[in-house]
């Protein structure tokens, strides 16, 4: 019963609409009809400025890691990553949202967080540096999450090493739109890093 309800409250955790009620509330807008449809962190970003996409971005985190962490406050023994992927699950087919919804990728690291914050950080950093070379942040996402899989592997954590392998699989796929776009150079990048700096330079030239 207790697992049950650890993974109702993930799921609802996860479906919680961060950048729709952040676009509505606060500045009057659907971001699920601006820019890519999207409503995570990237497209608020993009639409509704870096306020709200900081957020959004700190909110669809936080959803992954309290989701995560019940099993530490309900002194559960279950492992952790079983229950916060129904937060990845919650935030991808959003229950307040028609389930539509994000990529999943803040979701996860948030999940992350609560069960490696060491690994968080590598990740975080991954991440930073690819999007800061790259300007794309679906090829940052694409990446991080694929280097998560890698160490948990190398670390030989099972449990993690599974996840991290659904996850990674389930982001890749929310993501082959992006994928044909980075294919066919057509991608929307950042407005910083090197990508961008390059384009920007190409264009003037």
């Amino acid at each position: 019963m207790k697992t049950a309800l650890m993974i109702i409250v993930a799921y609802l955790l996860g479906s919680i609409p961060s950048g729709l009620w952040v676009g509505k509330i606060m500045y009057g807008k659907d971001i699920s009809k601006m820019g890519s449809g999207n409503i995570g962190t990237t497209n608020a970003f993009r639409e509704l400025g870096p306020k709200a996409g900081t957020i959004v971005l700190i909110t669809d985190i936080l959803k992954g890691t309290l989701a995560a962490s019940q099993p530490y406050f309900l002194h559960s023994s279950i492992n952790p990553l079983l229950i916060g992927i129904f937060a990845s699950l919650g935030h991808s087919f959003s229950l307040f949202d028609h389930f539509h919804g994000g990529k999943a990728v803040a979701t996860s690291a948030g999940i992350l967080l609560a069960y490696k914050p060491g690994l968080f950080l590598v990740a975080s950093a991954i991440f930073i540096t690819v999007l800061l070379l790259t300007s794309m942040a679906s090829a940052a996402s694409m990446i991080g999450i694929t280097s998560v899989l890698i160490i948990a592997l190398f670390e030989h954590d099972v449990i993690l090493s599974v996840i991290a392998g659904l996850l990674t699989a389930f982001v890749i796929w929310r993501h082959r739109s992006n994928i044909d776009r980075i294919v066919h150079g057509r991608e929307s990048l950042v407005h910083f890093g090197l990508g961008y700096y390059l384009k920007n330079r190409n264009q003037h030239q």
